[in-house]
């Protein structure tokens, strides 16, 4: 008996041990919520694919970047644009524009940020071809200093969308001197930014850690230490929040909805986003999915609202566009519909030459999003209702990021994608011939020029029109074949008060504790 007390002792020490690690420093997740902690912790569901904030595109990677460095612009949490370095602006004529910058901005070396800063980083995403963000930037034309604050940006035509641009991902002010001096690959290493925060360290696949900016332009940071960890697995995810290890968890599949709900400390939080759930389809002449017919048939074998029903427990839309309802330029007869046929699609497939069946790889994620492998499973059934041989390939999020990054995947593709502009000209580059390339290879001339045309045009009914135009055309012609507006949901615990954003944006600072 002696034995069997001691033992037990021992289990309860090591428990004790175990939890007083767990969480986050916060002694039974209960103190921390008066305001002890300083450390806010987040998990993702994927890790940031690169601490460049030009070489991203990436909703984790943005939440990252968006408190390491600063923009000439940003968007408020009801998502009106606001002055961030900026200080004043004027535009001079319809390409050209002055921006004043605001005095005794300093990055996280203690450098002072100029006219000259900016115009490096901009003309870095201008012209570096190679840069995840450079499609978005081909419409300026010049970046000049016109002295240490005052920096002129000419663009190519008038362009309706500039101080939308310059509050986006890849607008980033970077330190000219400093990415200079040390190069892209130390500056990965050790980025320097005139954010909220500084960099501490990035262990791949794990967390990034920043510590708050004490000499900050704007107010005074709320946080003195952030970690983003990136757990890919949902349900450990959510184990970390509702043991204390974690503050505030993104992407709660909604199998897991009643679980963090049900806890005392945790609560759901929902809301709406600009990410389309979507398959590329590759329209290269050595793929079966260049025909058209094969591309209509797979639209018209997938059930997107029975994927909703089921899968997502009724939580998103179904659409049939890349630009859904709340961004400019949303063609909304293509909001909330599908083509669910399942008898025509197998018509389609023997009209075009296949009538035993055709092969078909299909790469989705596993982790990457919520539910995105069962959601991936379900839509291969569908397609092998229809008659088509589905090779199902679900890669863990870093190897599917590496096969989409690198183009290398064969007919279909999943991936969903959000919009960074909140104006369609974000999403419709997807169908123009150079964004195209590589990826679906899709052309189409009068795409093209609405597209070029829209880009241009301070008309903006005219502009909303054309951009609806290219959307009907996509509809029917199927580069992406679209399954759903996603809903995200958080699992934040409650001594934080917490607000969704539907560009799906974390800062840091709006993040407070009760």
């Amino acid at each position: 008996m002696k034995k069997v007390i001691q033992s037990f002792s021992l289990l309860l020490v090591i428990f004790l041990f175990i939890a007083g690690c767990g969480n986050n420093g916060q002694d039974d997740s209960a103190e921390g919520a008066e305001g002890d902690s300083d450390t806010l912790v987040l998990a993702q569901a994927s890790d940031i694919p690169s601490i460049d904030p030009q070489n991203s595109l990436s909703t984790t990677g943005d939440r990252v970047h968006r408190n390491l460095f600063s923009r000439l612009f940003i968007w408020d949490n009801d998502l009106d644009l606001q002055e961030d370095l900026v200080d004043t602006y004027e535009q001079v004529d319809e390409e050209t524009w002055h921006f004043h910058l605001k005095e005794g901005v300093t990055f996280h070396n203690g450098d002072s940020l100029t006219a000259e800063d900016v115009k490096f980083s901009l003309e870095r995403v201008m012209t570096d071809e190679t840069l995840k963000e450079y499609p978005y930037f081909g419409q300026l034309d010049e970046v000049n200093a016109l002295d240490d604050l005052t920096v002129e940006v000419v663009t190519d035509g008038p362009m309706p969308t500039l101080l939308n641009l310059l509050a986006k991902s890849g607008s980033d002010v970077l330190p000219k001197d400093y990415f200079e001096e040390v190069g892209v690959e130390e500056f990965q290493n050790n980025p320097i930014g005139s954010g909220p925060y500084k960099f501490v360290e990035w262990v791949k696949d794990d967390r990034v850690v920043l510590e708050a900016n004490e000499d900050y332009f704007g107010e005074d940071p709320k946080w003195k230490n952030v970690e983003v960890r990136a757990i890919t697995e949902s349900s450990t995810r959510i184990g970390e929040l509702l043991t204390g290890g974690v503050d505030i968890i993104t992407d709660v599949p909604p199998n897991e909805w009643d679980r963090v709900d049900a806890d005392p400390e945790a609560s759901l939080i929902n809301g709406d986003t600009t990410r389309v759930n979507l398959l590329m389809v590759r329209t290269t002449d050595e793929y079966v999915t260049s025909d058209p017919l094969v591309r209509e048939a797979i639209d018209l074998a997938i059930d997107n609202q029975a994927i909703i029903d089921s899968v997502l427990q009724g939580n998103g839309i179904s659409v049939r566009t890349r630009v859904p309802e709340g961004v400019f330029g949303s063609a909304t007869e293509l909001v909330d519909t599908q083509v669910h046929d399942v008898e025509k699609a197998k018509e389609l497939l023997t009209e075009a030459g296949y009538p035993d069946g055709v092969d078909i790889t299909f790469t989705a994620s596993r982790g990457r999003y919520p539910l995105d492998s069962e959601i991936a499973q379900l839509i291969g059934s569908m397609l092998e209702e229809a008659g088509f041989n589905v090779n199902l390939e679900l890669l863990e999020s870093s190897a599917f990021l590496d096969k989409y990054n690198s183009n290398s995947n064969d007919e279909l593709i999943m991936i969903g994608l959000a919009d960074g502009l909140l104006d369609a000209s974000y999403s419709l580059v997807h169908y123009t011939e150079e964004r195209a390339e590589g990826q679906t290879d899709y052309q189409n001339d009068e795409v093209e020029e609405l597209f070029n045309l829209a880009g241009r045009n301070l008309d903006e009914g005219e502009r909303e029109e054309q951009y609806q135009r290219i959307q009907e055309i996509i509809a029917e012609e199927r580069p992406h074949i679209f399954i759903n507006q996603s809903v995200v949901s958080y699992g934040v615990s409650d001594y934080l008060n917490f607000e969704p954003r539907l560009d799906e944006v974390i800062l840091f600072d709006n993040i407070t504790l009760n």
